[in-house]
């Protein structure tokens, strides 16, 4: 078990220094472009991909590392670069993660390959969860999976949204209810391979911020996979149902939901991409006070202006530590006995929201304008207190821990 450290190895600042220098180098000069012109990043998607990072091997190296630090470093650095074109390139991970902790290893060996393609026809992958009546509520999803056992077929029939990469994806990953009296405890996860029949795109949504990522509606009419696309298999599947079925029966016994497990260790990704806007933010509106002359003397010289700059700097290292503190946590198999992986989330993405907006106000009309970059940053900075659980949602996980309340 690796020991707690807040000093990064020679490997890890090698992969932050090189990281780094990608956003720099690449994702920044493009930042403005394909924000305006709200469309995936193809050309940056595939530079990625080129030098190693778009790969499933690149973020199982980061996953990987034993102290916890190699994801949140890898997004924080990312998301310094532009949150949307970043969003494009890690957004295919949400699917493969749900092979990974799903799938069988022939199923992992089969899909996750085809989710990225290659540098030269590089390709992307979608998880379909959300519902426009089940978002933050995941026992109310209406996307049914019904098995035809005479042509070992199961066929699905809803309509998901909110899905990064939907209805372009190469492949998608659906979670659909196969009994609907279970609850969330009666959701499986299936593959949908590419050119599916009844697979389509619903509504591409015009979004507030996060413009380069693709948000779209994905609609299901009888779409039939086959059976080997049941992620973990129908054996598995069914000795899973039998066991929620029986502890229904025996009385309520409470059994910690699954996805909100799965969450709750995958929050702290989500505080990361948070810093790393956070961080880009203050960084211009430090530079512009140190730069920028009122009344004789450089901004910074007030107080007004050197008091936001301390309480943005403080909050955004006390953010990375809640990430990295959660985030070993995680690898090392510590419980989140205090819900530290929601902690983490609910900080930092509270943190990007006031930093980015502390920075408009430091460059005052410049700020306002599209010609800095901390107007759309702080129109990123709003998604991170909605996806992967809203800030209240937070706050409810957080206290259910605390007082032992079920968390459902």
């Amino acid at each position: 078990m690796a020991e707690f450290t807040l000093d990064l190895n020679d490997d890890q600042k090698q992969v932050r220094d090189w990281l780094h220098g990608f956003a720099a180098d690449v994702i920044r000069p493009a930042a403005s472009e394909w924000d305006e012109r709200e469309e995936t990043p193809w050309p940056v998607i595939q530079e990625a991909a080129k030098v190693g990072i778009y790969s499933l091997d690149f973020y199982a190296q980061q996953f990987f590392d034993p102290t916890g630090l190699g994801i949140p470093m890898a997004m924080e650095e990312l998301f310094w670069g532009d949150a949307g074109i970043a969003l494009s390139i890690v957004g295919t991970g949400l699917a493969a993660v749900g092979v990974l902790a799903n799938g069988t290893e022939e199923q992992i060996g089969t899909w996750i390959p085809q989710m990225y393609g290659d540098a030269n026809d590089v390709k992307v992958a979608a998880f379909c969860s959300s519902e426009p009546d089940a978002g933050s509520d995941v026992a109310s999803m209406r996307t049914r999976a019904v098995y035809d056992e005479a042509k070992d077929e199961w066929v699905l029939n809803g309509t998901k949204t909110w899905a990064t990469n939907g209805g372009i994806a190469n492949v998608h990953v659906v979670v659909a209810v196969v009994d609907a009296g279970l609850g969330s405890k009666g959701h499986a996860s299936f593959i949908v391979p590419p050119d599916t029949p009844g697979l389509s795109q619903g509504q591409k949504f015009k979004k507030h911020g996060i413009r380069a990522s693709h948000t779209a509606e994905v609609v299901l009419e009888d779409v039939r996979v086959p059976g080997h696309c049941l992620l973990g298999g129908k054996e598995k599947l069914d000795e899973r149902l039998a066991r929620a079925r029986e502890r229904a029966k025996a009385g309520g016994e409470r059994v910690k939901n699954a996805a909100m497990a799965t969450f709750e260790a995958s929050r702290p990704a989500v505080g990361a991409m948070a810093v790393g806007t956070a961080r880009a933010a203050y960084e211009v509106a430090l530079d512009y006070a140190k730069t920028r002359s009122q009344f004789g003397r450089p901004i910074i010289d007030n107080q007004g202006i050197a008091f936001q700059l301390a309480d943005m700097r403080t909050r955004i290292d006390a953010a990375r530590l809640l990430v990295w503190r959660a985030s070993w946590m995680a690898t090392t198999g510590k419980p989140f006995t205090s819900a530290e992986g929601s902690m983490s989330k609910l900080y930092a993405s509270e943190t990007a929201k006031s930093v980015t907006a502390q920075a408009i106000q430091i460059l005052g009309g410049n700020g306002f304008t599209r010609e800095y970059p901390v107007e759309r940053m702080h129109r990123d900075a709003a998604i991170y207190t909605i996806f992967e659980g809203t800030s209240e949602i937070q706050r409810l996980v957080i206290a259910r821990t605390l007082s032992g309340m079920p968390i459902r």
